[in-house]
């Protein structure tokens, strides 16, 4: 055998023996059970056993266990997120299940918070669920919050989402939010705790949207209507960007407003930037705390 040939098998060799070393390592995060669950997951280079391994970590509160919760706490259960917190203060009613996918018939007159909760067990009984059976407001949000690593806000008024983003700066989390209209939808991710490589500051949610629209300009899903298939949608693309945060692949949406048309089918992003002038974390900041 040839001196290339030998420097070949050596490597070969080296390489099968890291191999083996990390999947060791890995058999110690995950049991077989897992490994062949999220076989699909450990195959991909952009996520592998370390990627899944951060899954297994991780610890994301979803907001919300509706329209765009609901598919949000079933991909993240299924993708092996290891602790999901759920908070949502509302029961299951017959006109939930058009949209709300993760509840069913049998579980009408429920909490919503049980009903996903016994849902991700049936899917994921790897996946340790807490659930939280009350509404946001200024005097529970750091508390809550603060006990995860990131948050999915899927809930439908404007005053929980600005509540939840200034609880998130507060808490230095990161935070995934989305909504949907009509026909619509919109998806971002807020870091407004930290900044930009060249230093400034991330946008925060109110960069965006500095004020909500004024009251009884949009129409609540129950007087206007909403298709099923649109909260599945933006609540599936709100799960795939939780994950990529946790695992750190491809290009996210801090400071990337994606905007949905389900009208015409049509897909476009907006840029938005820091706005020194935002209460939050401008250079002159009004809100210092949630009060």
């Amino acid at each position: 055998m040839g001196p290339m040939a030998q420097g070949g098998s050596r490597a070969a060799a080296q390489t099968g023996s890291q191999a083996a070393v990390s999947w060791a390592r890995l058999a110690i995060m995950l049991d077989r059970s897992e490994l062949e669950r999220y076989a699909r997951h450990i195959v991909l280079r952009e996520v592998g056993g370390p990627g899944q391994a951060k899954l297994k970590a991780a610890r994301v509160l979803v907001i919300g266990a509706g329209g765009l919760g609901a598919p949000v706490l079933l991909y993240l259960a299924a993708a092996g997120i290891g602790t999901i917190g759920i908070v949502d203060d509302d029961i299951v009613s017959l006109s939930n299940l058009q949209r709300q996918v993760i509840h069913a018939t049998p579980d009408i007159g429920l909490r919503k918070v049980d009903s996903a909760e016994a849902a991700i067990e049936r899917l994921n009984p790897h996946v340790k669920v807490e659930t939280h059976m009350t509404r946001l407001e200024a005097s529970n949000a750091l508390d809550v919050i603060s006990d995860y690593d990131i948050v999915a806000d899927g809930s439908d008024n404007f005053a929980t989402r600005y509540l939840v983003a200034d609880a998130c700066y507060f808490a230095r989390k990161p935070l995934v939010t989305a909504a949907v209209g009509i026909f619509d939808g919109s998806l971002t991710t807020i870091r407004a705790h930290e900044t930009r490589a060249d230093g400034e500051p991330n946008p925060t949610y109110r960069c965006l949207f500095p004020e909500p629209p004024p009251a009884g300009t949009i129409p609540a899903c129950a007087e206007a209507g909403i298709l099923g298939a649109l909260p599945g949608l933006l609540g599936s693309m709100m799960a795939l960007e939780v994950m990529r945060e946790i695992i750190g692949f491809g290009e996210g949406l801090v400071g990337r407003l994606l905007m949905v048309d389900a009208r015409s089918m049509r897909f476009e992003t907006l840029s938005y930037a820091w706005d020194a002038d935002n209460p939050l974390s401008g250079k002159t900041p009004t809100i210092i705390d949630l009060s």
